[in-house]
């Protein structure tokens, strides 16, 4: 059986069906007649030789299981082409003239660098600002508009004003000084809610209240990681940190990686942040695959204190 290749318009048809429910519905999403829609839909069924809905003793038009089936493919195709669109109009647009970039604390310093040197090689003309921010108050700064677009971590979830972009992630691990009590072997469940938990501060209200990795009802609240690190060392409590900040430390035997019941480890999984109401000019777009590019190659750096 030699099969039709449906076109753009004929999937987007497809997409407005399924999303609205009916022809008519479609029809009025899309500006056009109800007769186009369905032709439209005729067409591409006979292209692809499958009925996508079912039609007889129901008035409202319903997915037959092969229409279910290529509905998200349908909706892949017509996202990769409306990504195409959006940055070729970008580049149309040309070269943003500056850029504001927020970066969590938990990307890696020598990441940040790294990128940041090759940015002002490439785009030497455009003038970037730079803030370093932690946990929800990384999503804050593009979600109030100060800042164009930013590399942060999931505590914010999917907020409905942000585009979010994979590029990575920070494996965490709970640490403390080698002479503190869960540094010892044969740890009992429940131990660590009896010693004190250094914690970093979300400075956010996106954010306030919510707890991430706390088991202990002792804690300290820090808005500095590198603060935290000091006192880890210093052997005033416990906490999680970016492997690749106490490497050396657990190396040296500064520090001990704590193998605790609960496994408070986590990924730190960070994306590119940006707002949906805004598109990505060039500059902006050439950070996000090199932000993915050198975190892929850098696993486990130190992050940016």
């Amino acid at each position: 059986m030699k099969l039709g290749e449906p076109n753009l318009d004929q999937l987007r048809l497809f997409i407005a069906v399924a999303e609205h429910g009916s022809f008519g519905g479609a029809a009025k999403a899309m500006g056009r007649a109800v007769s186009a829609v369905s032709y439209g839909i005729a067409q591409l069924e006979a292209q692809l030789a499958l009925s996508l809905f079912e039609r007889e003793g129901s008035r409202r038009p319903v997915l037959t299981p092969a229409g279910e089936g290529l509905l998200a493919e349908a909706r892949s195709v017509a996202d990769r082409v409306d990504a195409l669109l959006a940055k070729t109009r970008s580049l149309h647009a040309g070269q943003e003239p500056s850029l504001t970039l927020v970066v969590d604390v938990m990307v890696p310093g020598d990441v940040t660098a790294h990128v940041l040197g090759e940015f002002r090689r490439i785009f030497p003309t455009c003038a970037l600002t730079l803030r370093i921010e932690g946990l929800g108050a990384v999503a804050a700064c593009v979600i109030d508009g100060g800042s164009d677009l930013a590399i942060g971590g999931p505590v914010i979830g999917d907020h409905p004003a942000l585009e979010r972009q994979a590029v990575g992630d920070i494996e965490l691990v709970p640490v403390a000084a080698p002479a503190h009590p869960l540094a010892q072997r044969g740890i009992m469940p429940g131990e660590s809610r009896r010693h004190l938990q250094l914690v970093l501060t979300d400075r956010s209200p996106l954010t306030e209240g919510r707890e991430f990795s706390v088991l202990s009802p002792l804690t300290w609240r820090l808005g500095d990681l590198g603060a935290k690190h000091a006192l880890l060392k210093e052997g005033l409590g416990w906490g999680n940190m970016p492997r690749g900040m106490v490497a050396g430390d657990i190396a040296r035997g500064a520090l001990v990686e704590l193998d605790l019941p609960e496994k408070p480890g986590d990924h730190y999984r960070l994306s590119a942040l940006w707002r949906r109401d805004t598109r990505l000019g060039p500059a902006a777009s050439w950070l996000v695959d090199a932000f993915r590019e050198w975190l892929a190659r850098c696993p486990n750096p130190a992050p940016l204190t």
